[in-house]
């Protein structure tokens, strides 16, 4: 090795070894740090908090609260004498559905699968909008307007009824229905 040469076979004076940097196990400057320590502690204190409460919410049951939808299978459908009905065809998780239809009040509870309710329009403007829950009718009248329309469509609701008295809409339709008092 020549006494011009470096240890790594550099010339000394060379640019090569002008822009080398000595390497050091210093502790750097404070504006050379990226992030303080102090912060990156207080973030992971903070996420582990919060991650606790999750599961902590999760393991005792506060998760767990949310209700479940009703699941079950109603068909509504138009019969050719003008009227409509709703059979209940699947159970499912729901222990009842309720058949309710625009502008009347009140709803026809069906008990079970192969329960079905029947709709009707009578434009006979001496009587009010009714629900029969002896026979499941539910009749619509007039809107007392004095037109006698041969038809009207109405929406027909059905909601399954589960545990807790949870409650979802299982179907919902327009119908068309023809006048029964001609």
């Amino acid at each position: 090795m020549s006494l011009f040469m470096g240890c790594h076979g550099i010339p000394l004076g060379c640019a090569h070894t002008k822009n080398m940097k000595k390497v050091t196990l210093e502790i750097p400057d404070r504006d050379e740090r990226g992030v303080s320590p102090v912060i990156g502690v207080i973030l992971m204190v903070a996420i582990t908090v919060i991650l606790a409460a999750v599961i902590a919410s999760f393991v005792l049951g506060f998760g767990g609260s949310v209700n479940e939808t009703v699941q079950a299978g109603a068909d509504v459908s138009e019969n050719g004498d003008g009227t409509a009905t709703v059979t209940w065809i699947s159970e499912g998780t729901a222990s009842e559905l309720e058949v309710s239809v625009e502008g009347v009040d009140g709803n026809v509870t069906l008990d079970q699968v192969g329960d079905s309710a029947t709709i009707q329009y009578n434009s006979d403007t001496d009587s009010d909008n009714k629900i029969d829950d002896d026979d499941n009718t539910i009749t619509a009248t007039d809107d007392g307007d004095g037109n006698d329309p041969g038809e009207v469509t109405l929406q027909v609701t059905v909601t399954g009824i589960g545990s807790e008295d949870t409650r979802t809409v299982i179907a919902q339709e327009e119908v068309t229905l023809e006048n029964q008092n001609n």
